[in-house]
């Protein structure tokens, strides 16, 4: 064959090839066999391979190209990627309209809603037909360049016809993982001991976010548009046309113009109904105001248009029933009634418990062992019984009676006046000090990495540990006899155990488990103090100046230095440990702020933010109250946010906290 004909045959099968990935992927019907594809993509491959200088950027088989990246570069988006506000109810929804029609009382308010895709938001740009480049949302204004990776998306075209000003066109859209792909991947990971993933937009994200572009190709991600940027429209529905045109998919059969509200109402709700049997995660609709020209009149508040708005879906639920309610027993003496479930699967998790938090809450709720509930996941996490369906009771439903001893140690419970929780006071109750234990080698604690519960649990069976300094003591030839322990192990885990022994004071007095002592206690404390002397010699009064210590947690810390056996524990475990002392807090940009943090945060962990905040002089805390300065929100924020709307407090986003901490 001569170079004249390849180059013909191989035109010809990459025009081929690409119809066929567009029957497949946008339309969902495919002509041929996926074999007989995969023999046309074999066929293009070799041809290529014998001729390298045919080889075009837009052939199908430079979808995995390249070698893995050794970082991403950034992108600067030439038009911002914006967030959109959230309403969870047709009031809230009428309220935002109602805004709207303000800035524009003679407007016609018809509308595009779409779905709400829950995968990784994409910028995909072509020049003169070719993709260019592709980057992630980012902050907005500069994104990662995933290109290599974006190449390897199948529903992804390497090339299209339609071209904008100068030459340009961006698209945007999500990048995501099928439901069925995700577990898929996660049987796969669990087969193998590796990482299993929490959701598939988590999933979706960290696929595209790996250096070597063959990693994302395995994961089969799917890619759907939404908005067309470069051409001009003079609506949205128009560019959803256009976008399908140009090869790209939609969400085209969830996706309806509107002319009224109440239209967006039926919509929402129809899918809704639909949502579990959909192939994808979403969460909402989009509802755009229709017209293009309107919108652009309607402008953008912050980061947010005030043309659209997601319109989401109530927090997932299930019904279930409550076989049993059982009680456990925190570290602090806590007693927390716990619902057994007949497990039920919740936003894409199996759950078999649910918390109760307290008797109090088991009243409110009218519930009994046996009774029909309706199960959420609070902030799509944390598993609570929201409603009793008592129409559904039998008669054979059993009331719960809070035990007057504890489960564990059998020692009377006690409950102060006042006071939500029932207690066990027993200090030596084998239930607080297993939690104990766990609490001390934690990671915001001492953090000894792969001593987990289990392990613990064997040490504590066998006889080698009493308490929390023992651990220090262990040695090889302790660990190794142990059943499913050998010389290996014992040796991680002594090395894990010696890597641990230097630890911040802060880190130190939160691995100490004192009562009402947590992270940013223990930070405050140990920043006030400087050395864990002088903090045990410190007087009530002298503890309650430092700032957020009130009254009963300066008690509680009082208290926990001056009795006998923490006095003993403490001579013990500081013959095994280096504690690093703190210094002084520096006066910095920050000072005297208080920040509360929320929602997931892209350029950095909230750990990492906190300890921005700090060393600015600032103060991060975990609550909103009328002394927070700024709630820092990232996206799916949560209850805080809707408090700090609720108090007035200052809400910023995770670009505006960046240009801060500058």
């Amino acid at each position: 064959m001569t170079k004249s004909e390849a180059k013909e045959r191989i035109e010809k099968l990459k025009k081929l090839i690409d119809k066929y990935r567009y029957q497949y992927h946008v339309l969902n019907k495919l002509e041929i066999s996926e074999e007989a594809l995969d023999s046309l993509k074999h066929e293009l491959k070799k041809m290529e391979d014998e001729f390298p200088d045919l080889v075009t950027p837009d052939s199908p088989t430079q979808r995995v190209a390249g070698k893995p990246l050794k970082e991403f570069k950034k992108i600067r988006h030439q038009t911002k990627m914006l967030s959109l506000e959230d309403v969870f109810s047709e009031e809230e929804f009428s309220e935002w309209l109602a805004r709207i029609k303000k800035l524009a009382p003679q407007g016609k308010f018809s509308f595009y809603a779409e779905p709400k895709f829950d995968g990784l938001a994409l910028s995909i740009v072509y020049e003169n037909g070719i993709l260019k480049y592709a980057a992630t949302r980012g902050d907005g204004e500069t994104g990662e360049d995933v290109t290599q990776n974006v190449r390897t998306i199948e529903s992804v075209p390497l090339s299209v016809e339609g071209n904008g000003r100068n030459g340009r066109v961006e698209v945007r859209g999500e990048a995501l993982i099928t439901k069925k792909n995700f577990e898929a991947i996660n049987k796969e990971q669990k087969k193998k001991g590796g990482q299993i993933y929490a959701n598939s937009r988590n999933l979706a994200a960290g696929s595209l976010r790996q250096l070597d572009p063959k990693i994302t190709a395995s994961r089969r991600l799917d890619f759907f548009s939404y908005d067309l940027l470069g051409m001009d429209f003079r609506s949205h529905s128009e560019e959803h046309k256009s976008l399908r045109e140009l090869g790209f998919k939609t969400g085209e059969d969830l996706e309806k113009r509107c002319e009224d509200a109440e239209e967006v109402f039926r919509h929402y709700k129809k899918i809704a109904e639909r949502r579990e049997k959909l192939a994808y995660n979403i969460d909402g609709l989009v509802v755009s105001v229709d017209s293009n020209k309107l919108y652009k009149k309607l402008g953008v508040v912050g980061k947010t248009p005030r043309g659209a708005i997601a319109f989401k879906f109530s927090p997932r639920e299930a019904t279930t029933k409550v076989e049993d309610i059982v009680v456990q027993v925190g570290r602090t003496g806590a007693l927390t009634p716990v619902a057994v479930l007949k497990p039920v699967e919740i936003g894409g998790v199996m759950v078999s418990r649910a918390t109760l938090h307290n008797e109090d809450e088991i009243k409110r709720l009218g519930l009994k062992i046996g009774d029909s509930v309706v199960v959420g996941r609070a902030g799509d996490v944390i598993p609570d019984v929201r409603k009793v369906l008592k129409e559904l009771r039998t008669g054979h439903e059993k009331e719960f009676h809070m035990p007057k001893h504890c489960p564990v140690c059998k020692k009377p419970i006690e409950k102060k006046e006042r006071e939500v929780q029932a207690k066990c006071v027993n200090k030596l109750c084998p239930a607080r000090h297993r939690e104990n234990l766990y609490h001390f080698v934690s990671r915001k604690a001492f953090n000894i990495d792969g001593l987990g519960p289990k392990i613990l649990d064997a040490f504590l069976d066998n006889g080698l540990i009493q308490d929390a300094a023992d651990i220090f003591e262990l040695k090889e030839g302790d660990i190794a006899p142990l059943e499913r322990f050998g010389e290996k192990s014992a040796e991680n885990i002594v090395l894990a155990i010696k890597n641990s022994r230097k630890i911040p004071l802060a880190r130190f007095l939160y691995a100490l488990g004192i009562l009402h002592v947590g992270e940013e206690t223990a930070i405050d404390l140990a920043e006030h103090f400087g050395s864990l002397d002088k903090l045990a010699e410190a007087s009530k009064e002298n503890l309650e100046s430092v700032p957020n210590v009130g009254g009963v947690m300066a008690e509680s810390v009082y208290g926990w230095f001056r009795e006998e056996r923490n006095k003993n524990f403490l001579k013990k475990l500081l013959r095994c440990v280096d504690i690093e002392n703190s210094k002084k807090k520096k006066l910095g940009k920050l000072a005297g702020k208080i920040f509360v943090f929320t929602g997931e945060m892209e350029s950095m962990s909230r750990d990492e933010a906190k300890a921005k905040v700090r060393e600015l002089g600032g103060d991060p805390s975990e609550t909103v109250s009328k002394n927070t300065d700024y709630v820092v929100a990232g996206s799916n924020p949560g209850s805080k946010y809707d408090k700090a709307k609720k108090l007035g407090v200052k809400i910023i986003d995770e670009k505006d906290f960046l240009k801060m901490i500058r």
